[in-house]
């Protein structure tokens, strides 16, 4: 099933100025029915997990306007859950699971800017596909599945200020920018396979594709292992690594995310604002 978070565009036009968390509050639930025109959304209440009920409403593609699927608390990302992605940073592949995290205020929707500030001056598209999680989920016992705390997968940028990070000598900065953390815009309730591929194209041209089967941790691995450490919320975001092939963006530039299942995140990006 695929679902999505949206508003109708005439409410995007009348509030132009509301921040991304404010818009999400607002927002409306929806299940994807693909089709002519693009398909038809037919409305839900409440969350995107839990018990679903339409409102009876339904509503043309082309007549909203796609947000993230969630407001995460948190995202929790994996650092080198490539062997190629591992080389190509000058690294040795990970024996253990490596994590970080991007803010809430990086996070933007499907066709908003990337904006690249000012004092970076290397900036670096990563396309991953991330989990969304559906129940609470904290320190979980070898013997328990991990699907029933999963609400779906979609497709996220980890855009990335390159040389902040590495003068950093750490994450957090690099990584955190707002505008630097897009995802959606469908949450795909069905579960990934091995031959799932995550890709990514700059103006069309593809930079990264890889089958989740390249990954080093595999998705059980990954939720176990931040579990263990802090409590996971409904609607928190875990990016689960990206392929080989990163690269650096020019404003101009229009990005795309592509996971198999869930639908292609596109960005365009501009450069510094006053």
């Amino acid at each position: 099933m695929k679902l999505c978070r949206f508003e109708p565009i005439e409410s995007a036009k009348q509030n132009p100025n509301r921040t991304m968390r404010e818009t999400m509050v607002e927002s409306r639930a929806g299940v994807l029915e693909e089709g002519p025109g693009g398909g038809t959304i037919r409305e839900i209440s409440g969350e995107l997990w839990g018990e679903r009920r339409t409102t009876g409403r339904e509503w043309p593609v082309d007549k909203v306007r796609f947000l993230p699927p969630s407001w995460p608390s948190k995202i929790i990302c994996m650092a080198k859950n490539y062997v190629d992605h591992a080389i190509e940073m000058d690294s040795t592949p990970p024996e253990r699971p490596i994590i970080f995290s991007k803010p809430p205020s990086a996070v933007i929707a499907p066709l908003d800017r990337i904006v690249m500030p000012g004092i970076s001056k290397r900036v670096d598209y990563e396309g991953e596909l991330a989990i969304v999680i559906g129940r609470r989920c904290h320190r979980l016992r070898p013997t328990d599945d991990v699907a029933p705390y999963i609400a779906g997968y979609t497709c996220l940028n980890d855009v990335t200020a390159r040389d902040l990070q590495r003068l950093d000598g750490q994450y957090t900065r690099g990584k955190g920018f707002d505008t630097f953390c897009p995802f959606g815009p469908i949450l795909q309730t069905d579960a990934p396979t091995p031959e799932t591929k995550v890709e990514t194209l700059v103006n069309g041209a593809v930079k990264q594709s890889a089958p989740l089967s390249d990954l080093i941790f595999p998705i059980d691995v990954v939720i176990r292992w931040i579990a263990e450490a802090m409590t996971l919320e409904p609607g928190d975001v875990i990016p689960t690594g990206t392929p080989a092939g990163v690269g650096p963006l020019a404003p101009g530039d229009v990005v795309e995310v592509r996971v198999s299942g869930a639908g292609s995140l596109r960005n365009p990006v501009v450069g510094p604002q006053d």
